[in-house]
């Protein structure tokens, strides 16, 4: 067998469970996951290797239209998600009718890139809904291969797998065979702290918190790290602290 290689690119709506589905199919934790909308930020690629393939998956910040800069540079993510994959995964949920960018929902209908829609989340409604979703999406979007999973309960992932590997093309490797992803020791320990904060102040805390890793330092047995929170009030530095230090306490001892 050639050796396969190409990139996967994985989009949808906020909190459809996309950060869930590269995490299960790479088997590794690499994208945080919160109740939050848009907890992705960044384009985080997940590397899955094989001596025959290499699977490149991409997780892209959940789709919205753009309210201020910082949803711009992440709506940037999601645009060259869709120029550079060799397989577009459109993750959507029960329920859900199609993206809240319309341009971006015409565009994955008429896109030429093999195109798996994966319906998530069939775990929580009877199986009466799923196959009533599964006719919607057939007749919504023609161009895709659509599959019933639960990224949580991680249904139908080798299947998933499977079926990608037979759509990739023939390529040596783009990454090293060891590699897991494209991110620094850094980027995942910022995430893993910024993940927490998320987690204990979903209202009192907006998800523009910023998490910068000042000093990383590993001794072998242990690790180091110093880490500045950003916020934008001083009110929620406050609610982050905590009375007498109780609340950043709590998120250094989780995050470790």
């Amino acid at each position: 067998m050639e050796h396969r290689a190409g990139f996967v690119n994985i989009i949808g709506n906020p909190n459809v469970g996309k950060s869930t589905l590269m995490n299960a199919l790479v088997g590794e934790k690499l994208s945080i996951i919160t109740p939050k909308a848009q907890t992705t930020r960044h384009r985080i690629l997940g590397i899955l290797n094989d001596k025959n393939y290499q699977i490149v998956f991409s997780d892209t910040p959940g789709i919205i239209k753009p309210a201020y800069k910082l949803h711009e540079n992440m709506m940037n993510f999601v645009h060259s998600a869709f120029q550079d994959a060799d397989v577009l995964i459109y993750l959507v949920e029960i329920g859900e009718k199609g993206l809240r960018d319309e341009q971006l929902f015409e565009r994955i209908k008429k896109t030429k890139t093999p195109l798996l829609l994966l319906l998530n989340k069939i775990d929580l409604t009877k199986q009466e809904e799923v196959e009533k979703q599964l006719q919607y999406w057939k007749k919504e979007v023609s161009n895709a291969e659509i599959l019933p999973i639960s990224a949580l309960n991680k249904f139908n992932i080798d299947k998933i797998k499977e079926r990608i590997i037979e759509l990739l093309p023939e390529s040596p490797p783009y990454y090293d065979k060891e590699a897991v992803t494209d991110k620094s020791k850094r980027f995942f320990v910022s995430e893993n702290i910024r993940e927490k904060i998320l987690k204990h102040y979903k209202k009192e805390v907006p998800y523009s918190v910023e998490v910068e890793v000042e000093e990383f330092f590993d001794e072998g047995d242990i690790i180091k790290i110093r880490a500045i929170i950003f916020v934008m009030r001083e009110s929620q530095r406050g609610i982050i602290i905590g009375h007498k230090g109780a609340g950043i306490k709590r998120i250094g001892t989780e995050a470790r």
